[in-house]
């Protein structure tokens, strides 16, 4: 459908509290493919499932044109579901078997309707999206995540939307699905809107939507193009602080020499009265209009001051300072060859069924090495990283150097909810003074109050930056580092903030993630692959393949 399309006029939303999170929000997306950005908290989820129709507005008006599929960020379907009952198609399959059993009641003409041809669409649909090998009866708890999320996506496309929002869609997926998912979008014909954090799948859009307060700003071209854009706009509004503050400093400057030399002037003036001999009354009113003129030139001046100033408010919050984690490691530091972990024929059983194939995994870890672990959805790296750490009971030979080996969950479940983040700080890290501890928080970002945050209201980039610090600034210093997919639910900001803190570690890293502009910004030197049972290396050090 050519022409399809999101208006919204005069949108208005807030939560049950009276909260605010949008107030006459004002937008229009064309057809084509739109990348919706935005910190974390500002609302884009939230605005996702106004259009979805999820919420309703308090006030504004929403049109969407056409067929509308929607894939929210988190799917919530039961583990005992079927694939037929996700793709929403069991009705019908019944109906066609009941039908083909000889059972001719009206009642399963109606459930078919026009879908005749419903299970072979739905397998090519699976198919599409590389799940072919999974069978319509499959229940979800055989599944993976990332097979889970593309199901969802299947469900939505079989729908045949002309206007689709996905929220996070390559969350969970591995490089092989997430490239599936970059084809089928590459050539999507109608009204699309991405929420993602996923710079090379916003690299594929047309447009990129900047969500901000109450105000939509598009730029046109991908996400790189954006990048440029604001970077532009950035110097512009560097420019304009600079030229503010000299403004401000220029006329404060000529309302100190308009005072002196009014000051000068009234001085003259009572002395050249007094040697005229003029009456009193008459100097009186001489003097005063003196003073009122000098007070009247005060006053045009403190005006011209106040409008710099005004001026150069304005330019400052146009040129928001970035947040940027900087960090200095050295107790993390590992000399090159030291061996961190080493391990031979490791293998972990659950329910009698080994996990890794043959006698198990072999895997020696030395020096400041950065490994990016990786290969397709189940797997086994989750496993595999529980296995190095020590929380998994393993077979075979097993050997760590002295020094912590610290693990990031995808839960990021390893600080106290109930506790504040410098309270879960002073946990890790007691022998901290109380203003060391301050300072490292306020580098990560927790400032003033923010340090005093319960974790469990923290937002989920704030949850990593408390959680990062617990981490790298324990006691004693992790010499081994374990991520699992660390930038999941990530806003683009808070990638590029963990970004930072990566680069500043000095010790050894095994990484798992599917982003590969991630991995290449915290510069990985080894790959290795988990599939089938088997980790393998891949490629040189220091090569990490593009994605398609």
């Amino acid at each position: 459908m050519s022409d399809a399309s999101i208006v919204c006029t005069d949108l208005t939303f807030s939560w049950p509290d009276d909260t605010p999170v949008f107030r006459d929000l004002t937008f229009s997306l064309p057809p084509g493919r739109t990348g919706l950005v935005a910190p974390n908290g500002v609302g884009k989820t939230t605005l996702l499932n106004l259009l979805a129709g999820v919420y309703r507005p308090s006030s504004g008006t929403i049109s969407v044109n056409g067929i509308l599929g929607y894939l929210p960020q988190n799917l919530t379907f039961g583990t005992d579901l079927s694939v037929a009952e996700v793709l929403g198609v069991d009705g019908v399959i019944a109906a066609l078997a009941a039908i083909e059993a000889g059972d001719a009641d009206e009642r399963h003409f109606a459930a078919i309707g026009t879908d005749w041809d419903v299970e072979e669409r739905s397998r090519a649909q699976l198919e599409r999206l590389g799940l072919g090998g999974i069978g319509l009866d499959r229940r979800l708890r055989t599944l993976s995540g990332g097979q889970i999320v593309t199901l969802g996506l299947a469900a939505q496309l079989l729908k045949s939307p002309d206007v689709l929002l996905l929220d996070e869609p390559t969350n969970n997926l591995d490089l092989d699905a997430r490239n599936t998912l970059h084809g089928v979008l590459d050539g999507w014909a109608g009204c699309l809107v991405v929420v993602s954090h996923d710079r090379d799948l916003l690299d594929r859009m047309d447009r990129i939507a900047e969500l901000e307060g109450s105000r939509i700003s598009s730029y046109g071209g991908n996400f790189a193009a954006y990048e440029e854009q604001k970077r532009a706009e950035r110097e512009v509004a560097e420019k304009n602080f600079r030229s503010a503050e000299q403004e401000v400093k220029r006329e404060k400057r000529d309302m100190q020499v308009a005072r002196e030399r009014a000051a000068r002037r009234s001085g003259t003036a009572v002395r050249n009265l007094k040697s005229a001999g003029l009456p009193k009354i008459v100097a009186g009113t001489l003097k005063r209009n003196a003073q009122e003129s000098a007070a009247k030139a005060d006053g045009r001046h403190g005006s011209r001051v106040e409008e710099a100033r005004a001026r150069l408010d304005d330019a400052g919050r146009a040129l928001q300072e970035d947040d940027r984690l900087i960090i200095d490691l050295p107790g993390t530091v590992v000399p090159v060859g030291r061996t961190v972990f080493h391990g031979r024929g490791v293998q972990v059983e659950y329910g009698g069924r080994k996990i890794f194939a043959g006698d198990g995994f072999d895997l020696t870890i030395r020096g400041p090495e950065r490994i990016a672990l990786v290969g397709p959805n189940g797997a086994g790296k989750s496993t595999l990283l529980r296995a190095i750490s020590g929380e998994l009971a393993t077979s075979g030979e097993l050997q760590r150097a002295d020094g912590r080996i610290a693990s990031l969950s995808q839960r990021l479940d390893l600080l106290d909810v109930e506790r504040s983040v410098a309270e879960n700080l002073a946990k890790a890290a007691p022998n901290i003074l109380s203003v060391d501890r301050m300072n490292l928080l306020a580098r990560f970002l927790f400032r003033g109050p923010g340090a005093h945050l319960r974790v469990r209201d923290l937002s989920g980039g704030e949850r990593l930056r408390a959680t990062l610090a617990c981490v790298l600034f324990a006691e004693p210093a992790p010499q081994l580092l374990l991520l699992d997919e660390p930038t999941n639910n990530l806003d683009l900001r808070g990638v590029e903030q963990l970004e930072a803190a990566l680069r500043a570690y000095r010790g050894a890293m095994v990484v798992v993630s599917h982003d590969e502009r991630f991995l290449q910004e915290i510069g990985v030197d080894r790959r290795l692959r988990l599939a089938d049972g088997q980790v393998r290396e891949v490629g040189d050090p220091g090569e990490l393949p593009r994605p398609r």
